[in-house]
């Protein structure tokens, strides 16, 4: 997702689309994203997980190869929904398997997870800059990040897979153990995949449109724009490494109350200096650093509250991805009819 954003503007001249179209990528990529949460938790459940992961790659994998050739948008939203499906079953079946794993010492391994994803996320735009400025395109982007899935997804093959572990024991720590009725457990899903649908949306919306917006408010060049996309990135990464020994030691809810606080103040900083080049990189970047563990913190609060299998991470992972296709969608939607400001 955040090499959809940089990338926007070139699939549109790939297949003659105004952004207003071309939004609806971003709706393609959460569609497959939801399928593939939603199926591979049951997946997940019942046959090994390091092999449907490492299948999904290689779909993936084919599928970034062949982007920069398709000229029609159609195609183009089918091939971004082929992404979304393997992503989402990758996503579920490595927060899963993290926790079969570990249990109630989730918290510092699901954010050193999360951490290596803003990495990705980070470099990804900075991949993009530099495709711009060697060929002037955006093939090698995509294709470079095909040939780069290739050893992982073998790697990912011969790694023997995690039991589904369904009991457990109560968690130590100080945060209640496991809820002791379906019914407040079923709350607890259902809230804690409303909290996700809301981050995740916020999350791909910005990384997604901030390039865009630069652009079109004069706040920077293609490339400037790009490492804008790479600053939030970044800062979404760095954020997770901090984390790393905080969430060791302190609840996940006080975590995700401070992350959000945080996010209340960058947000401000965009909004009263909204004309300022500054500005912008400043609250990019301390949002960025603000959400960082808030999906980490919030998968770490459910393991202490209900008892996780696949298909309880798909529906986190459901919740995630209604969020992430609607909101950058919403917004592509105003960019047209209500101007970029």
């Amino acid at each position: 997702t955040a090499m959809l954003g940089p990338t926007l503007p070139g699939l549109a001249e790939q297949t003659h689309t105004r952004v207003e179209g071309i939004s609806f990528l971003f709706m393609a990529h959460s569609v497959g994203y939801l399928i593939g949460s939603f199926f591979g938790g049951r997946l997940y459940d019942r046959v090994a997980g390091h092999p449907v992961m490492a299948g999904t790659m290689a779909l993936m994998i084919v599928t970034l190869a062949v982007m920069p050739a398709i000229p029609v948008l159609w195609l183009l939203a089918a091939a971004w929904l082929l992404v979304g499906l393997g992503g989402g079953a990758i996503d579920v079946g490595g927060n899963t398997l993290l926790v079969w794993i570990h249990g109630s010492r989730v918290g510092p391994y699901m954010n050193a997870m999360h951490f290596f994803f803003g990495v990705g996320s980070f470099l990804a735009p900075l991949l993009v800059a530099q495709a711009l400025i060697w060929s002037g395109g955006i093939r090698w982007t995509y294709w470079t990040l095909a040939v780069l899935l290739i050893p992982v997804a073998v790697w990912l093959a011969r790694q023997p897979s995690p039991a589904a572990v369904h009991e457990r024991a109560a968690t130590p720590g100080g945060e209640p153990a496991i809820l002791d009725t379906p019914r407040r457990q079923g709350i607890t899903v259902v809230l804690i995949a409303l909290l996700l649908a809301l981050y995740v949306g916020a999350e791909v919306a910005f990384g997604g449109w901030i390039y865009s917006y630069a652009l079109a408010q004069g706040l920077g060049s293609a490339a400037s724009a790009a490492y804008l996309t790479s600053a939030f990135w970044g800062g979404l990464t760095f954020g997770r490494l901090l984390a790393l020994p905080v969430a060791a030691r302190v609840r996940p809810r006080w975590i995700i109350l401070v992350d959000l606080l945080g996010c209340i103040l960058s947000l401000a900083v965009l909004l009263i200096w909204s004309g300022s080049v500054v500005a912008l990189w400043v609250g990019s970047l301390g949002l960025g650093i603000s959400m960082a563990s808030v999906f980490p913190a919030a998968i770490t609060l459910a393991e202490r509250r209900v008892r996780i299998t696949g298909q309880v991470t798909a529906w986190f992972l459901v919740g995630a991805s209604i969020g992430g296709m609607l909101l950058p969608w919403m917004i592509g939607q105003l960019f047209e009819s209500v101007g970029r400001r």
